[in-house]
């Protein structure tokens, strides 16, 4: 309802919405355009060529975009803890996470979506994968866990601010920093890295290892080949975390005291 309030509002002035819609669309684009000069010196990258790391791109940026789209205002939560208006969305009959995540919902972030999916798309064009219907099924399925995965991400660092107000940019290191890391292939960073992602923060599972099954590569050493298809499960353990850090942040708040 929120979100539709928003929505309205924004579609008043179509004109002003394209023009931020392409804008939005290009900004994110520039991330990849750095790719495409890297591939201009260079023939590989960590030993996977442009198509394979487009389609990481494509993934990757699909995922966090969908996840930007409808969890993004969520990193206002520091300040709303910090001045009080968090109280007014707590008078309010609907749920809390709802109508923080549609308040001031920007439609704009749709062009960082269509630009993970267009990059995707061209990915998909390129690569001569041998495709068999569980590879088709488990791209789609990969994507749509990775958006949950990153906005479940989102929620727990959301939550953090009801105690930490002015910690967003440490949250946010690891949703719009955790979306560039997997735009790259896990053979260039070390080991121990590649393994925070899979086991601490399992930021892996929205593209690294879907990704490596359907391009017939190995996955990173010590994780077992069948973790490219335990992204659903992963984004609904994610989602059961979040869903108890965002409750426990809630019965902390204590509002400004004024």
């Amino acid at each position: 309802m929120v979100a539709g309030m928003w929505i309205r509002s924004t579609m008043t002035y179509r004109a002003s919405f394209l023009i931020t819609l392409f804008t939005n669309f290009c900004v994110t684009f520039f991330d990849f355009v750095a790719i495409l000069l890297m591939f201009g010196q260079v023939k590989g990258l960590g030993g996977f060529a442009f198509a394979e790391v487009a389609l990481l791109y494509g993934t990757a940026g699909t995922a966090f975009g969908i996840a930007d789209l409808t969890m993004g205002s969520l990193q206002r939560m520091g300040a709303r803890v910090r001045d009080g208006s968090l109280d007014t969305f707590l008078l309010r009959p609907a749920p809390l996470l709802a109508q923080i995540a549609g308040d001031k919902f920007a439609l704009k972030r749709f062009g960082r979506v269509a630009q993970g999916l267009v990059v995707l798309i061209w990915s998909l064009c390129l690569l001569d994968v041998a495709w068999t219907p569980l590879k088709v099924l488990l791209l789609p399925v990969a994507v749509v866990s990775g958006a949950v995965i990153f906005g479940a991400v989102m929620v727990v660092g959301a939550s953090a601010l009801f105690w930490i107000q002015d910690a967003a940019e440490v949250t946010n290191s690891f949703t719009y920093g955790g979306n560039t890391l997997l735009q790259y292939p896990p053979t260039i960073f070390a080991q121990d890295l590649v393994r925070g992602v899979v086991y601490v923060v399992p930021l892996a599972f929205v593209n690294w290892l879907p990704a490596l099954y359907v391009l017939d590569r190995p996955a990173p050493a010590g994780v077992p080949e069948w973790a490219a298809f335990a992204s659903p499960l992963v984004a609904a353990v994610l989602c059961g975390v979040a869903g108890l850090a965002w409750r426990a942040g809630v019965r902390a708040y204590r509002s400004t005291g004024s």
